[in-house]
């Protein structure tokens, strides 16, 4: 009996360690993403020790780099960003969302065709904005955006919301927002003979890579459909992103039913 007490003890002890340093892996994780005043790139080589680890185990940082990272907030909260902005007709440009998307060579995987007003829908009109920055060359291999023109002058096919809560957990769930025949057969998916290259199912389907160099910035409206295929190149194709909305001085609403939303209710960080 003696023996089994201690055993019992021993794993306890085990289990309570493992818990621990969970806990804490955790806690330094969210302090490297949110508060060092380094850029994405170096927080994430100094975390995992070197390029390798971050090109084979990481796709994506977010959602509020411009808010917490002062490298990224310069260049979100900036006037030429603003400015922008503006001249596109957004008259209380803020930024709700932020990301870095590494599509890592010979394993980065396709993002399937989406409108980002779908996850990101503002009230009484649609005004969602997003800004592509490329950080390497992107190329048909590694991976380029490809959109369908004249899309943005559709309307937004489904939205992504916070569904009522169930067992004191919120369900996210997409509800259709035009009648069915309004919707396309890819919806959240791929057009069939989206691959291989040269990709005829896409051209068929109104699609069009933007292939673009590293420094080149691709703006476009939330509702325009727009995917990206795998990276089958020995290049990384790094982008950082920006989606932003007009503001309440706009007469614009967040809609309280998006699955983003700020800790009590705190506002958007606007842009100069």
């Amino acid at each position: 009996y003696t023996y089994v007490s201690a055993s019992l003890m021993l794993y306890s002890l085990i289990s309570f360690t493992i818990i621990v340093i969970l806990l804490l892996c955790v806690y330094i994780l969210f302090v490297f993403f949110f508060f060092k005043q380094k850029t994405a790139y170096e927080m994430l080589r100094s975390l995992v020790g070197s390029e390798m680890c971050i090109r084979d185990r990481l796709n994506k940082v977010g959602h509020g780099l411009h808010v917490g990272v002062p490298d990224f907030q310069e260049y979100s909260r900036s006037s030429k960003v603003g400015n922008l902005a503006r001249g596109l007709g957004w008259q209380d440009p803020v930024i709700p969302q932020s990301m870095y998307i590494f599509k890592q060579p010979r394993i980065g995987g396709e993002v399937t065709s989406h409108q980002d007003s779908c996850f990101l829908h503002t009230e009484p009109r649609q005004t969602c904005l997003g800004m592509w920055l490329a950080l390497h060359d992107a190329t048909l291999e590694n991976g380029c955006l490809w959109i369908r023109p004249g899309s943005h002058k559709e309307a937004t096919r489904r939205v992504f919301i916070r569904a009522p809560k169930e067992d004191d957990r919120h369900k996210m769930v997409f509800i259709d927002n035009v009648p069915a025949e309004e919707h396309v057969p890819w919806e959240g998916a791929l057009p069939d003979g989206w691959w291989p290259m040269p990709c005829e199912g896409l051209w068929e389907a109104g699609f069009v890579p933007v292939e673009c160099t590293a420094g080149d910035l691709v703006v476009f409206a939330g509702q325009l459909d727009h995917l990206s295929l795998p990276n089958v190149s020995d290049s990384p194709r790094h982008t950082f992103q920006l989606h932003l909305v007009d503001g309440p001085n706009a007469g614009v609403k967040w809609s309280e039913s998006n699955w983003l939303q700020y800790e009590d209710q705190k506002p958007f960080m606007s842009v100069s």
